[in-house]
């Protein structure tokens, strides 16, 4: 008569905490890192309420003549506070999707404009 042996239980997984900004997770259980890109660039509008417009410029070679040509990129962010302002140089980094257009959130302010006055708000 053959015995059975029982199952070794199995470990349960934690969830991960959610940014409050970005909802996706600080880390991944799988490798302990979540890879998401982060872009500079400069603030080009503020019009918009919790939304800002980040031009992010990179450099491009011309394969056949070896020029370096400027290529930029527009990306709508998301910034809670309302604290970036045209001008300001920005971190931005992947998010879940905030809206149809919107899937960056600011990450950091790298440097502050020096053109006009800034107000606490």
């Amino acid at each position: 008569m053959a015995t059975k042996t029982a199952k070794p239980a199995k470990a349960s997984k934690t969830a991960p905490q959610a940014n409050a900004v970005t909802g996706t997770p600080e880390q991944s259980t799988a490798t302990g890192k979540l890879h998401r890109r982060i872009l500079v660039g400069t603030v080009v509008s503020d019009k918009m309420m919790k939304t800002r417009v980040i031009r992010v410029e990179r450099q491009v070679k011309n394969t056949q003549y070896g020029k370096y040509t400027t290529v930029s990129k527009k990306f709508k962010a998301h910034d809670e506070n309302n604290s970036t302002r045209t001008g300001d140089l920005v971190a931005i980094v992947e998010s879940r999707p905030l809206s149809r257009e919107k899937r960056w959130a600011i990450q950091s302010v790298v440097r502050a404009a020096t053109t006009g006055l800034r107000t606490a708000e």
